[in-house]
């Protein structure tokens, strides 16, 4: 493959991993406000209490062979048949498991309703299970058009349902409904576009060969999902009697959430691919390197994708930050204002959230799912001891702790990247911090220079425009290359 024809592909993955993130959260903002408008807080509650299992037994039903599957260099239908069958099998034991253990997660919570509503959600992952091989395939193949197009059926129709639903006011049932109606749009749809099909000839020899890099993958995503989870899952114990504020913490997090998965999901959607590529190996650290250009291009392409993740991020989050009251009231309205310091607090700490995932793929390209478990290990204690220390001072204090401790942690990350690829941390530093710097400056001067509107509606107008309008001018005037490379993008 070369380099100039990489360069295409990745410019094409980028191009619709953008417009599948854009069109996603686009869709996710239109289905929120409707939702957010027609169900309270304490109503969100219930499901807030239980995402964090039905998301670990999504982790454990993949396994992480999906990954390993992403990260070889040309994987065979047998492997792809392997992993099918091995998710659905662990997906209908996992899910046994916990319908037989749903009362006892609705007793933890001193929720009744939890028993059926967990019993009922947890079918969405089951239902997940039968397009996990698909969606590696579309992945690995870079079929980014085609995972939008799937995407956004699947959000829409879920959306359709779920508002539909909760305006006849079936309340937490609504959003229920929407998990598993998208589970099984999104399998219908890869089963569409993928050419590969399941046969009943299984092979579990492909799951025995990538056993070991795939459960360090599994461990890791099960952290990964503790870590996303943690603050609601902490927060639906504690404050058992006041639901509505695990209700505010989850809007506030879903909110912070989608738009930093504007940023990390277009480049998730070809990091990995194009950093396996440029290796040219495969899921194992044993194998040798192909000389010192290799090393070189690793670096460069991780260094450009570092500079589009903070190109993109540090306006969108700060952004979001700036505008987050006049955001709130607008769109789902007043009862949920005591959101707002939540999700402005947790906006700062989403602008480096992305770049979690970047070092996240880079670690994992180079066959060493055993860092990136363990540095996601670390992390989740560091935090778990973080929150008991902190929780006693209310809720905006131990999410500021979090969003802090998120931030430092970056630099393990970088640490290691550096022993792997030899990206510098100066470079990483010369690469992000002027995105942060000029994005902080900018959103800090619109707010000074708005404070006399006093229309939530105008307010919001103005601010977003402003931001667009000047964030792009400074760009221009500082000649920044990245801001030619975008464009570059949407001529590809």
């Amino acid at each position: 493959m070369s380099t100039e024809n990489l360069k295409e592909r990745t410019a094409r993955g980028l191009f619709w991993g953008v417009l599948n993130s854009g069109a996603t959260q686009v869709l996710n903002v239109v289905i929120g406000i409707l939702l957010g408008r027609m169900i309270t807080p304490a109503e969100w509650a219930p499901i807030g209490m239980i995402a964090i299992f039905s998301a670990i037994a999504g982790n454990l039903q993949s396994s992480g062979f999906s990954t390993a599957i992403v990260n070889m260099k040309e994987p065979k239908d047998n492997d792809y048949n392997a992993v099918f069958w091995f998710n659905i099998l662990a997906s209908i034991c996992i899910y046994l498991v916990l319908f037989a253990v749903a009362p006892w997660i609705a007793l933890f919570f001193e929720q009744p309703c939890l028993t059926d509503l967990s019993r009922f959600i947890f079918l969405a992952f089951l239902i997940s299970s039968f397009g996990i091989s698909t969606n590696a395939y579309m992945t690995k193949n870079m079929m980014n058009r085609e995972i939008t197009i799937v995407n956004s059926c699947a959000l829409v129709c879920s959306g359709i349902v779920a508002v539909t639903l909760a305006f006849n006011g079936y309340s937490y049932w609504s959003l229920a409904w929407q998990q598993v109606v998208n589970a099984a749009i999104l399998v219908i749809g890869r089963f569409f576009f993928v050419p590969w099909r399941p046969t009943l000839s299984v092979d579990f020899s492909p799951i025995r060969r990538t056993f070991k890099f795939s459960m360090n993958i599994l461990v890791t995503m099960i952290i990964n999902t503790v870590n996303n989870n943690i603050l609601t899952f902490i927060f639906g114990k504690l404050f058992t009697r006041t639901p509505q504020v695990v209700g505010n913490f989850f809007q506030a997090f879903k909110w912070n959430t989608m738009a930093y998965q504007l940023v990390s999901g277009s480049i998730e959607q070809v990091a990995q691919p194009v950093l396996v590529e440029v290796r040219g190996g495969d899921p194992t650290p044993a194998l040798p390197r192909e000389g010192e250009s290799s090393m070189f291009n690793e670096i460069r392409v991780f260094r450009k994708m570092l500079r589009f993740t903070a190109f993109l991020a540090f306006p969108a989050m700060f952004g979001l930050s700036l505008v987050a009251h006049e955001f709130i009231l607008s769109t789902i309205g007043p009862k949920w204002e005591a959101c707002v310091p939540i999700l402005r607090i947790l906006c700062i700490g989403g602008a480096f959230m992305p770049f979690y995932s970047l070092y996240k793929n880079l670690i994992i390209s180079q066959g060493r799912s055993d860092i990136n478990m363990w540095l996601n290990i670390s992390q989740i204690v560091l935090q778990m001891a973080l929150i008991f220390l902190t929780y006693q001072y209310g809720i905006i204090t131990v999410v500021g702790a979090y969003t802090i401790l998120n931030i430092i942690w970056l630099m393990a990350w970088q640490g290691y990247a550096n022993k792997l690829i030899g990206v510098r941390l100066w470079d990483v530093c010369k690469d992000t911090i002027p995105f942060a710097m000029i994005s902080a400056a900018l959103m800090a001067g619109i707010w000074v220079i708005t404070q006399g509107i006093t229309n939530i509606y105008l307010l919001l107008f103005v601010r977003i425009l402003l931001a667009i309008l000047l964030y792009a001018a400074v760009m221009r005037l500082l000649k920044v290359k990245m801001m030619d490379d975008c464009v570059q993008f949407l001529k590809v």
